[in-house]
């Protein structure tokens, strides 16, 4: 095993899988298809899956919903190592509970934002996942900036991890400067790609995992990328990536659920309806997501 590889003692590195969660017309939670989905992305290069996050739409879930999403990707994965919930709320406590889900269902760790209700300061962070890890479960940072209005800064990723409350970053903010400042201030931390369309740039400065939306769509061509990005092979890497990179931006749009939702239907897997507030894709966007697959597809990628 490589560094950027899957372990059983660091079941966050490799590709780990945000997945979308199908749903039926009627937008009940279909787990039938939901495992299946999950098999067939191990089946297809991937290391393992995150439920609940937000391209599981897990804001829109029950809490019965939500408990066994969870526990459908442990049984569908078989290894429940593979897992790695989203476990985010408004409260420390309510996600401190959800992290005790996961690690009584088996689950090898979490993925959890920072409070987001508020634009939290440095301590209000810090005390939020001081109360998680409280769980016993590794927990993986996701630094999302745009969205929680929380910047998670290398500066207090590397005083998280001295704390001993979190042991990767999944980091979505863009700015791919941040890998190497993060690597100089706590260079035992492991850094996740967290946006497929920095994908390559962030392999090339270090990552060892990606959290990853577009292999819900297209899982095997998406690995070949990944492998290549972290082995520096740049004749391999590079042109999937500029050929794949159409799809991939989409993953940092304000519609990334449609979108990879679309491109699954379009690449024959089951995508389907997104709950309210989402809705489907139409005008340009949506043209935009359809020629896209449709070309990935005609270039061999699924």
């Amino acid at each position: 095993m490589t560094v950027n590889s899957w372990t059983p003692d660091r079941p966050w590195r490799g590709i780990m899988v945000a997945t979308a969660l199908p749903l039926r017309d009627d937008l009940s939670v279909d787990h039938d298809a939901y495992a299946e989905h999950v098999r067939w992305l191990l089946d297809n290069g991937c290391d393992g899956v995150v439920p609940n996050g937000s391209l599981g739409e897990y804001q829109t879930l029950t809490a019965d919903e939500r408990a066994r999403v969870v526990r459908t990707a442990v049984e569908a994965a078989g290894d429940g190592a593979r897992v790695m919930p989203g476990v985010a709320a408004y409260g420390a406590a309510e996600s401190r509970r959800w992290a005790e889900q996961a690690a009584e269902a088996g689950c090898g760790s979490v993925l959890l934002l920072p409070p987001n209700a508020y634009r939290a300061d440095e301590d209000a962070v810090r005390a939020h996942y001081a109360e998680v890890a409280r769980a016993g479960i590794p927990v993986v940072a996701y630094n999302n900036p745009i969205d929680t209005k929380v910047d998670l800064t290398p500066a207090l990723l590397a005083r998280l991890h001295a704390d001993g409350h979190i042991v990767a970053v999944k980091e979505f903010s863009g700015d791919v400067r941040r890998a190497y400042e993060l690597a100089e201030l706590a260079p035992e931390l492991d850094l996740l790609i967290g946006a497929d369309d920095v994908l390559l740039e962030l392999a090339v400065a270090g990552a060892v995992g990606w959290i990853a939306g577009y292999p819900n769509a297209f899982p095997a061509a998406c690995a070949e990328l990944y492998h290549a990005a972290v082995a520096g092979d740049l004749t391999t890497a590079l042109p999937l990536y500029k050929s794949l990179h159409p799809l991939l931006r989409w993953d940092s749009k304000t519609e990334f659920v449609q979108a990879i939702k679309l491109s699954m239907d379009i690449a024959g897997r089951h995508g389907g309806p997104t709950r309210p507030p989402r809705f489907p894709l139409t005008g340009e966007a949506e043209a935009q997501v359809r020629a896209a697959t449709e070309k990935a597809v005609a270039d061999g990628h699924c």
